[in-house]
């Protein structure tokens, strides 16, 4: 499929009103609002100008993430790059979902090496034809990003929109468990909105009570892929250069909150968890995999 190349990356109110008009009564039928039909997309591809790893940005998510300072980013970092091009392809109009509304299930990360501040990546993100789910129907975006034409770093992000579903379809991905292991993180009720302001993802489910209870949650959220990166900043000294990090998102994190962290030896990596300490229920699954 013929990749468009994005200029300038989306932001602002202007992509909030993209995102959430087509989830509207009324508005959300008005041409140029109004999504494709599913059964006739097959897949949108984007890119934008090569964009340097610039110190000031990397440290501000380091912060954020809780990594360490460095010389390199961190594993979850170009995904900040690749996200203005998730939410282009999302309010597009032949993209048949609306942003708002479209749930993140699982995610999976590949550093073939550790990206250096000062280098330059092109980013490219795309998605193919809607699958299905027991719940609905899902997409998966595959970012990529390249130094010189070398494939440095790619990323898969399955995205639900719920509706009509198949019960015969996968579920989803599968992980060894991991029990807390007696380390509990305290998060604050700014969370979402201090991510938001280096991630570029203003979704209000993380904002504000008010806009979350819009929403349908009873106060706002933890960003998913803040949590994956919070658990690989824990383990990111164990880590080798090469590896592959999976989850799957479970149940949101309300903000405030408290989390447990659990990670344990595998064959190959670790697997670790994000659990709710005081019942048990798991936010976040997952595992790496040394390459």
């Amino acid at each position: 499929m013929e990749t468009r190349m994005l200029q300038d990356a989306p932001g602002g109110l202007s992509l909030l009103l993209k995102a959430a008009l087509p989830s509207l009564p009324v508005l959300g039928s008005l041409p140029g609002i109004k999504k494709a039909s599913p059964a006739g997309f097959d897949g949108l591809s984007f890119s934008r100008p090569t964009t340097e790893v610039t110190r000031e940005h990397v440290d501000a998510y380091a912060r954020v993430c809780g990594f360490p300072t460095k010389d390199v980013a961190p594993l979850t970092y170009p995904h900040m790059l690749a996200f203005p091009l998730h939410m282009a392809i999302m309010t597009e109009p032949a993209f048949p979902a609306p942003a708002i509304g479209t749930v993140h299930l699982e995610n999976s990360i590949t550093g073939h090496r550790p990206v250096a501040i000062g280098e330059s990546l092109a980013l490219q993100v795309t998605v193919g034809a809607s699958e299905p789910h027991p719940k609905g129907t899902i997409f998966r975006f595959v970012s990529e990003a390249r130094t010189d034409g070398e494939l440095v770093w790619e990323s898969t992000s399955t995205y639900l929109r719920r509706g009509r579903g198949d019960e015969s379809a996968s579920a989803g991905s599968s992980f060894p468990d991991a029990a807390p292991t007696g380390t509990v993180w305290s998060l604050p009720g700014d969370l979402g909105r201090t991510y938001a302001s280096v991630s570029g993802d203003h979704n209000p489910i993380h904002l504000y009570p008010l806009t979350a209870k819009a929403l349908g949650f009873p106060r706002q959220i933890a960003h998913g892929m803040w949590s994956k990166a919070r658990c690989i900043a824990a383990l990111e000294n164990r880590l080798p250069d090469a590896v592959r990090v999976d989850v799957a998102f479970k149940k949101p994190i309300l903000l405030p909150g408290t989390v447990a962290f659990g990670s344990t030896p595998t064959n190959d990596g670790f697997a670790f968890s994000l659990t709710n300490p005081k019942n048990g229920a798991p936010h976040l699954v997952g595992a790496t995999t040394a390459l």
